[in-house]
Protein backbone atom coordinates (compact mmCIF):
# COMPACT_ATOMS: atom_id res chain seq x y z
CA UNK A 1 0.00 0.00 0.00
CA UNK A 2 0.97 3.14 -0.95
CA UNK A 3 2.18 5.28 2.34
CA UNK A 4 3.52 8.54 0.71
CA UNK A 5 2.46 10.73 -1.53
CA UNK A 6 5.30 13.02 -3.84
CA UNK A 7 3.59 15.72 -5.56
CA UNK A 8 4.84 19.02 -7.62
CA UNK A 9 3.60 21.89 -9.36
CA UNK A 10 5.11 20.87 -12.76
CA UNK A 11 6.60 18.56 -14.35
CA UNK A 12 10.01 20.48 -14.35
CA UNK A 13 10.05 20.27 -10.60
CA UNK A 14 11.37 16.66 -10.81
CA UNK A 15 14.55 17.44 -10.92
CA UNK A 16 14.57 18.14 -7.62
CA UNK A 17 11.91 16.13 -6.19
CA UNK A 18 13.36 12.50 -7.84
CA UNK A 19 15.57 13.18 -4.55
CA UNK A 20 12.80 12.30 -2.25
CA UNK A 21 11.70 9.44 -4.63
CA UNK A 22 14.58 7.80 -4.74
CA UNK A 23 15.47 8.11 -0.46
CA UNK A 24 12.12 6.62 -0.40
CA UNK A 25 13.09 4.01 -2.89
CA UNK A 26 16.33 3.35 -1.09
CA UNK A 27 14.48 2.57 2.23
CA UNK A 28 11.71 0.82 0.53
CA UNK A 29 8.87 2.92 1.28
CA UNK A 30 6.02 2.81 -0.93
CA UNK A 31 5.36 5.68 -2.68
CA UNK A 32 3.73 7.78 -5.78
CA UNK A 33 4.45 10.25 -7.82
CA UNK A 34 1.87 13.13 -8.86
CA UNK A 35 1.91 16.31 -10.92
CA UNK A 36 -0.46 18.54 -9.03
CA UNK A 37 -0.24 22.24 -9.87
CA UNK A 38 -2.09 24.56 -6.98
CA UNK A 39 -2.94 26.91 -9.98
CA UNK A 40 -3.07 24.91 -12.92
CA UNK A 41 -5.18 21.97 -12.00
CA UNK A 42 -7.31 23.25 -8.76
CA UNK A 43 -9.75 20.37 -9.13
CA UNK A 44 -6.44 17.50 -9.30
CA UNK A 45 -5.02 19.38 -6.23
CA UNK A 46 -8.85 19.67 -4.33
CA UNK A 47 -9.20 15.74 -5.12
CA UNK A 48 -5.89 14.46 -4.41
CA UNK A 49 -5.93 15.76 -0.88
CA UNK A 50 -9.12 15.18 -0.12
CA UNK A 51 -8.40 11.58 -0.80
CA UNK A 52 -5.23 11.19 0.42
CA UNK A 53 -5.85 9.85 4.23
CA UNK A 54 -8.71 7.83 2.72
CA UNK A 55 -6.41 6.28 0.20
CA UNK A 56 -3.93 5.15 2.89
CA UNK A 57 -1.32 7.85 2.39
CA UNK A 58 0.55 8.70 5.62
CA UNK A 59 2.45 11.67 4.59
CA UNK A 60 2.62 13.74 1.80
CA UNK A 61 5.75 15.64 -0.12
CA UNK A 62 4.89 18.88 -2.09
CA UNK A 63 7.70 20.72 -3.30
CA UNK A 64 6.76 23.66 -5.69
CA UNK A 65 8.86 26.42 -7.17
CA UNK A 66 7.50 30.37 -7.53
CA UNK A 67 4.53 31.38 -5.70
CA UNK A 68 4.95 27.57 -4.11
CA UNK A 69 1.04 27.57 -3.09
CA UNK A 70 1.19 23.86 -3.23
CA UNK A 71 1.97 22.34 -0.10
CA UNK A 72 0.10 25.51 1.82
CA UNK A 73 -3.31 24.34 -0.15
CA UNK A 74 -2.71 20.61 0.26
CA UNK A 75 -2.25 20.72 4.05
CA UNK A 76 -5.34 23.27 3.81
CA UNK A 77 -7.37 20.30 2.71
CA UNK A 78 -5.83 17.04 4.91
CA UNK A 79 -5.15 15.84 8.21
CA UNK A 80 -1.75 14.84 7.03
CA UNK A 81 1.40 15.98 7.68
CA UNK A 82 2.42 17.87 4.76
CA UNK A 83 6.49 18.67 3.81
CA UNK A 84 6.78 21.16 1.75
CA UNK A 85 10.45 21.46 -0.38
CA UNK A 86 10.66 24.88 -2.17
CA UNK A 87 12.10 24.13 -5.39
CA UNK A 88 14.97 26.90 -6.99
CA UNK A 89 13.15 29.07 -9.14
CA UNK A 90 14.94 31.28 -11.75
CA UNK A 91 13.72 34.53 -10.52
CA UNK A 92 15.25 34.52 -6.91
CA UNK A 93 16.55 31.36 -6.61
CA UNK A 94 14.22 29.69 -4.29
CA UNK A 95 13.72 32.25 -1.69
CA UNK A 96 10.49 33.24 -3.16
CA UNK A 97 9.10 29.63 -2.77
CA UNK A 98 11.05 29.07 0.79
CA UNK A 99 9.47 32.21 2.32
CA UNK A 100 6.09 31.13 0.68
CA UNK A 101 6.11 27.87 2.16
CA UNK A 102 7.25 28.72 5.65
CA UNK A 103 4.99 32.12 6.33
CA UNK A 104 1.64 29.41 6.74
CA UNK A 105 -1.06 30.95 9.02
CA UNK A 106 -1.27 30.00 12.33
CA UNK A 107 -3.51 26.25 12.14
CA UNK A 108 -2.04 25.41 8.84
CA UNK A 109 1.17 23.47 9.41
CA UNK A 110 3.76 22.56 6.71
CA UNK A 111 6.76 21.12 7.80
CA UNK A 112 9.47 23.16 5.99
CA UNK A 113 12.39 21.78 4.25
CA UNK A 114 15.58 23.36 2.65
CA UNK A 115 15.79 24.86 -0.79
CA UNK A 116 15.96 22.10 -3.36
CA UNK A 117 18.00 18.73 -3.90
CA UNK A 118 18.96 18.83 0.26
CA UNK A 119 15.48 19.71 1.11
CA UNK A 120 14.06 16.93 -1.43
CA UNK A 121 16.28 14.24 0.24
CA UNK A 122 15.83 15.45 3.72
CA UNK A 123 11.75 15.62 3.03
CA UNK A 124 12.30 11.63 2.21
CA UNK A 125 13.94 10.64 5.78
CA UNK A 126 11.44 12.75 7.61
CA UNK A 127 8.93 11.14 6.14
CA UNK A 128 10.53 7.82 6.49
CA UNK A 129 11.29 8.74 10.24
CA UNK A 130 7.18 9.89 10.40
CA UNK A 131 6.77 6.39 9.83
CA UNK A 132 9.49 4.55 11.16
CA UNK A 133 7.55 5.40 14.63
CA UNK A 134 5.28 2.26 13.87
CA UNK A 135 6.89 0.58 11.46
CA UNK A 136 9.68 -1.62 12.90
CA UNK A 137 11.30 -2.89 10.08
CA UNK A 138 11.36 0.53 8.29
CA UNK A 139 12.91 2.06 11.93
CA UNK A 140 15.74 -0.68 11.21
CA UNK A 141 16.28 0.37 7.20
CA UNK A 142 16.52 3.65 8.39
CA UNK A 143 19.13 3.14 11.29
CA UNK A 144 21.02 1.33 8.67
CA UNK A 145 20.79 4.31 6.43
CA UNK A 146 22.14 6.48 8.75
CA UNK A 147 24.83 4.46 10.07
CA UNK A 148 26.28 3.65 6.23
CA UNK A 149 25.82 7.54 5.86
CA UNK A 150 28.04 8.36 8.80
CA UNK A 151 30.85 5.28 7.43
CA UNK A 152 30.99 7.20 4.69
CA UNK A 153 32.26 10.63 6.02
CA UNK A 154 36.10 10.42 5.80
CA UNK A 155 38.17 11.39 8.60
CA UNK A 156 41.30 12.96 6.45
CA UNK A 157 41.01 15.27 3.99
CA UNK A 158 42.26 13.37 1.67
Amino acid sequence: MVKVGVIMGSRSDWDTMRHAADVLDALEVPHECKVVSAHRTPDRLVDYAKSAAGRGLQVIIAGAGGAAHLPGMTAAMTRLPVLGVPVQSAALSGMDSLLSIVQMPGGIPVGTLAIGKAGAINAGLLAASILANHDPALAERLEAWRAKQTQSVAEEPE
